[in-house]
């Protein structure tokens, strides 16, 4: 994402000096961040006619900032939290927002005068087919994760049955219901409406997040359910709703918002930023908004052009697309997390730092069984019946495993795991299911395909010689682990690096072949070595402490068992055989001299293949932020080494396992 759209410029040099007279500005460190990047610099003090003065949407304190305007001269700035904000509400989990509404007129659900949202709305041409593509295929992606302003909704929550009429409930005297100028009788008459309208449908009332928490009342309560009328206060995700729902009803809610993005003409009684384009049936219509806009243009003028929008990873002012998938990825986190995990087969030296990407939302419990917890087994342990089965991701670390590094993506299979082709996983689902991508899949998949070639990144990022090699048809053939559980359950009638290599050598008697041992087996940790003499007869040139990104950009073919070096060389435009079941084949994409598991029936195109195997499949964890965070962020860590190192205890015990790699079962237990 961080090379399809250019981000945001930060502040200007010369920032624009902010006045607020409310204590939140100060106090919120994100919020502080993000108008500085933005170009504004807060101050307290009285503020001259050149100055800006910081108004929080209608807030309580919002008197304190107009009635200072009226005496100085100086312009009020009205912010507010973007509409998508953060897992949970600030309020009450005080949790920062990762993007704001800046206007200089007024916030943007108050109609008394047209807003900046406004005008974009009436006036901007929103035309470009880059604009609103991009809006098209984040509106997809907000529904295919179940995002919303406070998106840890439960996406498992079975939904009403389908065909009820939502009408939704808002916060008592909120600024957006005051600023409609609505009140309890008008949530009344919306409810009475939506029976007399759709006469013998069910009436769904959706309660407000923060109502169902405690924090604030609603308009609607127990005393409104009949036979025909019932609250839904559960966690669901509105998207879920909004599939179900054959009416909607609203007075200024957000969730109208994306009733319409949904598909839905809402009914609207309120006056909300959403109203008047013809997307909405109003009843208290403005008359000055009289443009027709599709769904698309009102979500690229809403979500793209008029948010300033946050990226706590990379600590920069980013587009939509960035957020979203930042926001993405936290949201993944607690879904999964939530209930906690139960790690089975886990090394001592891994533990703290699976607690670090599992255990935030509630900490990880090893080697015993809790009741409402999870099960997660490390791949090549043997767990509890119906476990989760845990392995390193595919961009993993700057050094090895072995060497104790830990990683920045793991992988969580529900069904197998990705290395043994004998049942299936999670990722060859997800491989299957991206046989056709959406324009903006395809985009983001062929756009971290360029980064990761520009940036010459690899699984262990080991750097190393980039030697002179020889001019003609260069194979590269990669070494493996001859006991690495890919090889025992991946692999066919050639099962070690020897074999490989003679194989390579017989299919090709004229080529340049290349023999790189694998990192563990050169550092002495695992088994694989190949005899110094039979690798010299069979290879051009045997390149140990090689960079296995240089190598990849000078060979015109890969040949491998299982290694995940086919994958990294199908990214470089590589032809890669493959004599084993690796997950990269059978699918079309290489020439399979082994059994593939004849399952595999789609044929995706490599931007597919990238999707699910670099995207979809793993969770990534950024070291610097210490956030959840999607893989272009990990790219961006491992392409410019901005990683901290491995503590002490964990340096000093890798140089001693070195030292003893001979007894290497003791550890690898």
């Amino acid at each position: 994402m961080h090379d399809i759209y250019e981000n945001k410029a930060a502040g200007s040099s010369d920032p624009r000096r902010l006045f607020a007279f409310n204590g939140g500005f100060f106090l919120q460190k994100r919020l502080r961040r993000i108008l500085n990047l933005a170009g504004y610099s807060l101050h307290l003090g009285r503020p001259t006619d050149t100055d800006l003065i910081a108004i929080w949407g209608n807030s309580a304190t919002a008197h304190r900032g107009r009635k200072m305007s009226e005496r100085t001269g100086a312009p009020c700035l009205y912010v507010e939290d973007a509409f998508l904000r953060s897992l949970f509400p600030g309020r009450i989990h005080k949790e920062p927002p990762i993007g704001l509404l800046i206007d200089s007129v007024v916030p943007h659900f108050d109609p008394s005068e047209p807003s900046d949202l406004e005008k974009l709305l009436k006036h901007h041409p929103l035309d470009d087919t880059v604009l609103l593509d991009r809006a098209r295929g984040a509106m997809a992606r907000l529904k295919e994760s179940h995002l919303t302003k406070y998106a840890a909704t439960d996406e498992t929550l079975r939904p009403p049955d389908p065909g009820y009429v939502l009408v939704i409930d808002q916060t008592r005297d909120d600024a957006a219901v005051r600023a409609s100028g609505a009140n309890d009788a008008r949530f009344q008459e919306m409810l009475i409406l939506a029976q007399e309208e759709n006469p013998g449908a069910r009436v769904l009332i959706k309660t407000h997040p923060e109502t169902r928490q405690g924090a604030r009342a609603g308009y609607f309560g127990a005393q409104h359910i009949t036979d025909r009328v019932s609250l839904c206060d559960e966690n669901h995700s509105p998207w879920a709703l909004l599939d179900g729902a054959i009416a909607v009803y609203t007075v200024s809610s957000q969730m109208g918002f994306e009733a319409i993005l949904a598909g839905h003409k809402p009914r609207v009684f309120g006056q909300p930023f959403y109203a008047g384009w013809d997307l909405t049936e109003d009843e208290f219509p403005l008359y000055r908004r009289q443009r027709r806009l599709t769904r698309a243009q009102l979500f690229a003028a809403a979500m793209i052009l008029y948010p300033t929008w946050y990226n706590p990873c990379t600590d920069q002012l980013c587009e939509l697309e960035d957020a979203l998938e930042q926001l993405a990825a936290q949201t993944r986190a607690w879904r999964e997390d939530r209930h906690g995990w139960n790690g089975h087969g886990m090394r001592l030296w891994k533990r703290k730092p699976l607690q670090r990407f599992f255990g935030a939302h509630k900490a990880m419990v090893f080697e015993r069984k809790t009741s409402d917890a999870r099960d997660m087994v490390w791949a090549s342990k043997q767990g509890p019946e119906g476990t989760v089965r845990l392995e390193d991701g595919f961009l993993r670390s700057r050094g090895l495993g072995a060497e104790l590094v830990p990683p920045l993506s793991l992988v969580c299979d529900d069904l197998g795991i990705y290395y043994d082709p004998t049942q299936e996983s999670r990722l060859e689902r997800l491989i299957a299911a991206r046989e056709t991508l959406r324009p903006d899949q395809e985009g983001r998949a062929l756009s971290l395909i360029k980064a990761i070639r520009k940036a010459h990144v690899s699984k262990y990022n080991l750097g190393g010689a980039q030697p002179e090699l020889p001019d003609g048809h260069r194979i590269l053939v990669p070494g493996q682990v001859e006991d690495d559980a890919s090889i025992l359950t991946g692999a066919g009638e050639v099962r070690s690096n020897l074999d490989l290599l003679r194989a390579a050598r017989r299919a090709n008697p004229d080529a340049c072949i290349l023999f790189k041992p694998h990192p563990d087996v050169e550092a002495g940790l695992r088994t694989g070595r190949v005899d110094p003499e039979a690798a010299a007869e069979l290879a051009d040139l045997v390149l140990e402490q090689a960079d296995m990104a240089y190598l990849l950009d000078h060979v015109q073919e890969v040949w491998t068992m299982t290694s995940l070096t086919g994958f990294e060389a199908l990214l470089r435009g590589c032809k890669v055989t493959t004599l084993g079941a690796p997950f990269y084949g059978g699918w079309g994409l290489t020439n399979d001299l082994g059994t593939p598991p004849a399952r595999r029936k789609a044929k995706p195109q490599l931007a597919g293949l990238v999707h699910a195997a670099l995207i979809d499949y793993p969770r990534y964890r950024d070291p610097v932020s210490k956030l959840p965070c999607p893989a272009e962020t990990a790219l961006l860590r491992l392409s410019n080494g901005q990683i901290p190192h491995p503590g002490l205890g964990n340096r000093l015990l890798s140089k001693l396992q070195g030292r003893f790699a001979s007894y290497q079962a003791l550890w690898r237990r």
